[in-house]
């Protein structure tokens, strides 16, 4: 009888990447890291996990793991440029 996979949880995998539980969830949603939902928490199988970042490194994407530079910062200073801008079109 072969042993199947078991299935880890966030810190299993936050471990295995050696990043923190806050990049994975950020993952989870930005760019699409294989998880599962089990009521209101996530479980993983290493093995996805594994090929998720293959899959980038495959294709020339280096910064797979590393997060993204956008903070709500920028963010906020990228609306300001933008409203500045639209004023400024309007006005001539």
């Amino acid at each position: 009888m072969t042993e199947e996979e078991r299935w880890v949880d966030v810190e299993d995998v936050a471990a295995h990447l050696g990043v923190a539980k806050d990049s994975i969830y950020r993952w989870i949603d930005d760019r699409d890291l294989p998880a599962h939902r089990v009521g209101r928490l996530f479980r993983f199988k290493i093995s996805e996990i594994d090929e998720w970042v293959r899959q980038g490194a495959d294709n020339n994407n280096a910064r797979i793991l590393s997060p993204p530079r956008s903070s709500s910062r920028s963010k906020a200073n990228r609306s300001k440029v933008l409203t500045r801008a639209v004023k400024k079109e309007k006005n001539g």
